[in-house]
């Protein structure tokens, strides 16, 4: 599974939006975010769609966000991030 090309964000611009508005997250290059130091959320893409990689605590937790209800879980997850 590849990095998600400008193309495949051009898709996901919508979410990005959305997570760039959240104070938590700081976006270091086009849909690569980071919580304080370290990477905390970026995105792939294969043949099966479009996926979010994120991680919260531990390890990678890979969600898909091909529509808008699989968008609106992330979110969820974002937000569960802590606020400093």
């Amino acid at each position: 599974m590849k990095h998600a090309t400008a193309q495949s964000l051009d898709r996901l611009e919508a979410l990005l939006t959305a997570i760039r508005a959240l104070a938590t997250l700081k976006e270091k290059s086009r849909g690569v975010f980071y919580l304080r130091s370290r990477a905390a959320l970026h995105f792939h893409e294969d043949p099966a769609g479009l996926f979010a990689d994120l991680r919260l605590v531990g390890d990678w937790q890979r969600l898909p966000v091909n529509s808008f209800a699989e968008q609106a879980v992330l979110m969820r997850e974002l937000a569960k991030l802590p606020v400093d």
